[in-house]
């Protein structure tokens, strides 16, 4: 009778899955890194500089080929974000710039003092697309410094339904009239005290430009858990036209974006190439008016009497006798009979 070796059932699992282990766990090693790779950071090259020097501001895990701004802001940390919005940043001395393909950037700003007091951070936000920013702390040296203003109680709110712009463009627009809107969203009080009368900060951006924020109060009350509908108008300038984005911000986080295309006001076209035409035909008749005045005028001969046209008088032989009653002084004999 032969010999049959008989395998335990665990020691044949344990060398099929063996392998399989091996090939699984460097992925599920890497989740965990990849994951945390998708929140937004913000590094400096150093914690503290002085007006006129730079600082490196490196980042990683954004979006690739992202379009981000780069700003000294004041009254801000990275817990609470710039809670003065971007009227408390250096924005005229910020710097703009592209992420890699991976999400990567690395970029020289210059240091300078913001609007306002410190603490200061280096705020690093998203242009187009999908919001997200994020902030490392930077000590200005030499810079005031004040504490923060106390954060109001526990009331935040929160998008809740899809934002959409309301009106339409008339007559007037199309001839260079500002463009108008109203900015409809639903929001949500998500925490544990009314929000009262909150001032909400609307921006307008071209292209990829930063946007210009406005603040603007709604009035009202919105208690724990409720929701309210808020309106609030838009406005570009005179002549505005191509692609916008309205912006809605709240307690320095955008809450939506919409986007807004804004037609060409035609109507000043035709204006422009209507004076074109009868502004230089104006003033070519007016020249030509002038040029009649101011030539010099010739005396106007007396009018001459028409000449006559000389009589053809027939020689006295060809001539016919003259009746005597037909000369203008003689009369008629009278007739007799006889």
């Amino acid at each position: 009778m032969p010999y049959v070796a008989r395998v335990p059932y665990a020691y044949l699992s344990l060398r099929v899955l063996l392998p399989l282990l091996l090939v699984l766990l460097p992925g599920l090693a890497g989740a965990g890194p990849a994951g945390a790779a998708d929140r937004p950071v913000v590094e400096l090259s150093r914690a503290q500089a002085g007006t006129g020097g730079s600082v490196t501001v490196t980042g990683s895990g954004w979006r690739p080929r992202a379009l981000l701004t780069l700003l000294v802001c004041g009254q801000a940390e990275p817990t609470r974000g710039v809670t003065g919005g971007t009227n408390s940043c250096a924005n005229a001395d910020g710097r703009a710039v592209t992420t890699d393909a991976e999400g990567r950037f690395r970029r020289e700003l210059p240091v300078v003092e913001p609007p306002v007091p410190c603490p200061c951070v280096v705020h690093v936000a998203t242009v187009t697309g999908a919001g997200a920013e994020a902030d490392a702390v930077l000590r200005v040296a030499g810079h005031a410094v004040e504490p923060l203003p106390a954060d109001r109680a526990g009331g935040r709110l929160s998008l809740l339904a899809d934002t959409r712009l309301r009106g339409s463009s008339g007559l007037l627009t199309w001839f260079g009239s500002p463009p108008a809107r109203t900015l409809v969203v639903t929001v949500g009080n998500v925490g544990t005290s009314p929000v009262k009368d909150p001032v909400f900060q609307v921006g307008t951006a071209h292209g990829v430009f930063a946007p210009q924020w406005q603040d603007q109060r709604w009035r009202g009350t919105i208690r724990p858990g409720g929701k309210a509908r808020i309106e609030l108008p838009v406005e570009l300038a005179a002549g505005a036209h191509g692609d916008y984005t309205v912006s809605l911000k709240y307690g320095g986080k955008v809450l939506a974006e919409h986007p807004w295309g804004v037609g060409r006001p035609w109507g000043v076209t035709l204006f422009w190439v209507l004076a074109c035409l009868v502004v230089p035909a104006a003033l070519f008749r007016a020249g030509l008016a002038v040029v009649d005045r101011a030539r010099p005028r010739h005396p106007v001969h007396a009018a001459r009497p028409p000449r006559r046209r000389p009589r053809l008088r027939l020689p006295a032989a060809r001539r016919p006798p003259a009746l005597p009653w037909v000369s203008p002084d003689a009369e008629p004999p009278s007739s007799t009979r006889t």
